[in-house]
């Protein structure tokens, strides 16, 4: 009897690459009903926001796609005090992981003809395993294609700038990407020093010799970086099969009660700030943005989490966290959630006319499918890269300008939020792009036609 087809994903753990990954399976199957597909999940080194409810949906809403849960290994670093802990965590938890990838593959190989595949750039360890297989293995990058232009760029930068943090590097020219600062690279590159990125280096030099990188982005949003990688980094097997976003996520009744107040909000009047499941902010920090929007006379929706030194609590206690007064006084125009919101629901709602973002890449594509212009505040990881991209190349967003701290003054975000709810060239811009997305995953769009190509070289393999 014929062993069924089958595509593998491998996903590293935070959220945001889980959710990336699985929105790729869908998209898989969606041109490929056939197939049967395997996403193997690494438990986090850390408390995660739980996925148990979103795995339980896909499951049940597309049974082609399996979940197999490995089981939980201990790394060296977990009592360590590296400057980044959460990355070098994540990172051994992948390597150490490999046994556990291993057999898996290995079961999966005996039922199924494994066509392909589809690792995250964090679990390029997995590597050291996979030759022990016939079948391919390709990158799906979850952040953009400037991002990843910098990252088959970086041994470059890497050998050119010896003696140099790159936080130190007053500007550095990469293909594709506008003239950057060294200290707006990802943060995990930025020291020498440091052991992650000694691992991202080699990592970067392990990308050119992949079968090829999926990408979740489309040509017309980054059209100057995808040419660069193919033409001036002379990487040819790129795949941009983007925009793959999650259309809706289960949560708490928070989403209930926003979307209702929504509703009764005009058509675009309502900036709506939201910073990630990892974007916290001190509490001085809150207080100044909570007056910078009682200033802006602006309607918004605000999404607050407790501050670093209290994620333990439950949930915020926005009484004590916010200026006296605050909800008082600004609740006739604005509203402020616990923790969480339905984010894409929220965007796509009629009444949101701007969004604050730390720049993740999967928050960058939301915005942009939901036609809302951003104002770009980054927090950490790659975002203030993408802040440079989507303000200075793409255009689709104003910059919210930081201290040399990092503190942000309710001045500065009075001003941004009042600059992002008027009508100009950012907003037409974000339209625009909005409309190339829909095009983009059209029959005859560029993504479509580069996951269809992918998928004629997997079936003939």
């Amino acid at each position: 009897m014929e062993k069924q087809e089958a595509i593998v994903l491998y996903p590293a753990p935070p959220i945001g690459h889980l959710v990336s990954m699985v929105e790729l399976g869908k998209f898989i199957l969606s041109q490929n009903p056939s197939l049967s597909i395997h996403i193997i999940l690494v438990p986090p080194p850390y408390q995660p926001e739980s996925t148990a409810s979103y795995i339980s949906t896909v499951s049940s809403s597309f049974p082609s796609i399996t979940f197999h849960r490995l089981p939980a290994v201990t790394p060296y670093s977990s009592s360590s005090t590296s400057r980044h802990h959460h990355e070098s965590l994540v990172l051994e938890i992948l390597c150490f992981s490999n046994p556990n990838v291993h057999k898996t593959l290995f079961s999966l190989s005996q039922k199924f003809d494994l066509r392909a595949m589809v690792i995250d750039f964090f679990c390029t360890a997995v590597l050291d395993i996979t030759v022990d297989f016939t079948f391919p293995v390709y990158y799906f990058f979850t952040s953009g294609a400037a991002c990843l232009a910098a990252f088959f760029y970086l041994p470059t930068i890497h050998e050119t700038t010896i003696g140099q943090n790159l936080k130190d590097v007053e500007t550095l020219h990469i293909p594709g990407v506008p003239p950057i600062k060294g200290s707006d690279m990802p943060t995990v590159v930025l020291e020498r020093d440091d052991e992650v990125c000694d691992a991202f280096i080699m990592f970067c030099k392990q990308l050119s010799k992949s079968s090829g990188v999926l990408i979740n982005t489309y040509d017309s949003l980054e059209n100057r970086a995808i040419k660069a990688i193919t033409e001036e980094l002379c990487f040819k097997y790129i795949y941009p099969i983007g925009p793959l976003i999650v259309q809706g996520r289960t949560g708490d009744n928070n989403g209930d009660s926003c979307l209702s107040w929504l509703d009764s909000q005009p058509e675009q009047s309502v900036v709506f700030l939201c910073f990630g499941s990892l974007g916290l902010f001190s509490e001085e920090q809150l207080k100044e943005i909570a007056i910078g929007l009682e200033k802006s006379e602006q309607r918004f929706l605000w999404v607050v989490r407790n501050p670093p030194e209290l994620q333990n609590q439950p949930e915020p206690d926005l009484v004590s966290l916010l200026p006296e007064g605050f909800l008082d006084r600004t609740g006739n125009r604005g509203m402020v959630v616990k923790s969480w919101a339905p984010q894409v629901q929220v965007l796509n709602h009629k009444a949101i006319g701007g969004f604050v973002t730390h720049c993740g890449w999967n928050s960058i594509l939301e915005s942009v499918c939901a036609g809302v212009p951003m104002v770009a505040w980054p927090l950490y990881a790659e975002q203030r890269f993408n802040r440079v991209v989507i303000v200075e190349e793409i255009k689709i967003a104003i910059p919210m300008v930081e201290s040399e701290t990092g503190f942000v003054s309710s001045m500065e975000v009075e001003k941004r939020v009042r600059e992002i709810m008027q009508e100009g060239p950012v907003r037409e811009r974000t339209k625009t792009m909005k409309n190339a997305a829909e095009s983009a995953l059209s029959e005859t769009g560029s993504s479509h036609t580069a996951l269809i190509e992918l998928l004629r070289s997997w079936s003939s393999k």
